[in-house]
């Protein structure tokens, strides 16, 4: 018996995607082998981990538990949506840098999004705040000293240059809409990818 198959529209990174995905495919797994944006890792699957930490309306979210279908109706913004239009970095992206807030990088990208929502939320976060914000992902490598500097590296950015224009630094002003812009009605197989 063969799995019944939706056709979803996804609005990702600011581009509107068509897929068509069995019922219950995850978001992860869409995101991934549907619509080609490898950034989001896939860990463990029960979202303990943390590394496919995605935004939905600008909240972080566990894409491994979410379904395709149920994103159908939300703004999505993967780690390959942070930096801004231009290319320049997001401060959080800056951080982990300038932070070596990674080493093997399989986390990496969820706690750029985590990181990116949280200090939108919370501009001024002590140490004690930056290590709670993060203790939801799990890094194997680092010790999380480096991390928990990163977050406070970027709110330390975000104060001082703004968000320089990357769709996390600010609230979602509602649901994507029709007209979103020349993309909107992209698939990946038309070149809507970012």
């Amino acid at each position: 018996m063969t799995e019944e198959q939706h056709d979803i529209r996804l609005h990702v990174n600011g581009v509107r995607y068509s897929a068509r995905v069995p019922a219950r495919r995850l978001l992860s797994d869409c995101l991934r082998h549907e619509l080609g944006l490898t950034g989001t890792h896939v860990g463990c699957e029960h979202g303990v981990c943390g590394a496919c930490t995605v935004l939905v309306d600008g909240q972080p979210a566990r894409s491994c538990l979410m379904l395709a279908v149920s994103a159908a109706r939300h703004d999505i913004t993967t780690v390959e949506g942070l930096a801004a239009p231009d290319g320049t970095p997001h401060p959080v992206q800056r951080a982990f840098s300038e932070c070596h807030a990674l080493q093997c990088g399989f986390c990496t990208p969820g706690f750029l999004t985590l990181v990116a929502a949280y200090v939108r939320d919370n501009p001024d976060p002590g140490e004690d705040d930056a290590r709670e914000a993060v203790t939801g992902n799990l890094c194997r490598c680092t010790g999380y000293q480096n991390i928990v500097a990163a977050v406070l590296r970027t709110a330390e950015i975000t104060r001082e240059h703004g968000a320089s224009g990357a769709p996390e630094a600010r609230r979602p002003a509602g649901r994507a809409g029709a007209a979103d812009g020349p993309h909107s009605a992209a698939s990946p197989k038309e070149g809507g990818r970012p």
